[in-house]
């Protein structure tokens, strides 16, 4: 079964590719899907499927499978499957960065707000990486983390107050903080993917020196493992995953917290095919989650949808492991 996991989970991302591609206000049957990638076919087709739908699907891609990979970094760098790509901050810096444009109405291009996003990730990602650099322990990296959550939320929570009688610009700064991948273009796809293929690919050769790590620090290091470059390694690959996920697709909870646990529940604890496995899975479920975010009225969100999953699973998992 575990020899399996892998294809099952290419399957299901494939799937989900389809449907992310095929389904929406205008529903695209395969033979129209695969006209529309040929070039050929009706125009209207091959407008939705290149314009539309297909960057959307490919950042969906970038921000499932980066959080996912992110989740996993974290939870073995601090050695507890309740840890989550936004522990650190990062995604709160990159959330800060996009509402302070939209607030203060700095939006040059289209492109503004996921730029501003990077900035304040990448600003949380460098107080992070200062501290990794000095050597500070786990649990010094966790108290900071939850510093700068809170610092960054209460700028958020700022501009948004300034922003409140206006009704357009209070809209889009709630729309961001609750994540979705729709109206998403090639730019987009240029921002996120290319980095999050990159992070990923240089986390997979990591897999065995983090099952090592996994055993404690003493034994990681009387094993060979230089701790102290394997920690920097994780921390930086972690946080830039989570700035290029958040720039693109706004704050979406859970993927990184809810994919690593549940395959590491199914597939065991193995990094090297735990890392592999979550950066597909979290690709699928970012796609399923967003599908419903197509038909339901009134706006339900990406990151909406994968909290109304992820809550009751923490809830079910706190259950089965009480603190």
């Amino acid at each position: 079964m575990r020899r399996r996991a892998g294809t099952i989970l290419a399957l299901v991302l494939l799937l989900a590719v389809v449907a992310s591609l095929g389904l929406g206000d205008s529903n695209l049957g395969p033979m129209a899907l695969l006209r529309a990638l040929a070039g050929r076919g009706d125009a209207l087709d091959r407008t939705i499927l290149w314009d539309l739908r297909l960057p959307r699907t490919l950042v969906g891609v970038a921000v499932g499978a980066g959080l996912a990979a992110s989740g996993v970094t974290m939870q073995a760098f601090f050695r507890n499957p309740l840890a989550s790509p936004g522990l650190l901050g990062v995604s709160a810096g990159g959330a800060l960065g996009a509402v302070a444009v939209l607030a203060l109405g700095w939006q040059a291009s289209f492109l503004t707000v996921p730029l501003a996003a990077i900035a304040g990730a990448f600003l949380a990602t460098g107080a992070v990486l200062v501290l990794a650099r000095r050597g500070a322990s786990p649990e010094h990296l966790l108290l900071s983390g939850v510093a700068l959550n809170a610092f960054f939320g209460a700028g958020t929570s700022f501009l948004l107050a300034l922003s409140a009688g206006k009704f357009e610009v209070s809209g889009q700064i709630l729309f961001w903080l609750m994540g979705g991948i729709e109206n998403r273009t090639w730019e987009h796809v240029a921002i996120g993917l290319p980095g999050v293929l990159l992070c990923c690919a240089l986390l997979l050769p990591l897999g065995r020196p983090m099952n090592l790590l996994s055993l404690g620090e003493p034994s990681a290091q009387s094993l060979g493992v230089d701790v102290r470059r394997l920690r920097w390694q994780l921390i930086a690959l972690s946080t830039v995953l989570t700035a290029l996920a958040t720039a693109v697709g706004g704050v979406v909870g859970f993927v990184g917290l809810l994919v690593p646990h549940l395959l590491r529940l199914a597939f065991g604890p193995d990094h090297r095919r735990l890392l592999p496995l979550s950066m597909l899975g979290g690709a699928a479920l970012v796609l399923l989650c967003d599908l419903p975010t197509r038909f339901v009225p009134g706006g339900l969100r990406l990151g909406a949808m994968t909290a109304l999953i992820g809550g009751p699973f923490l809830l079910w998992m706190l259950r089965r492991n009480p603190c």
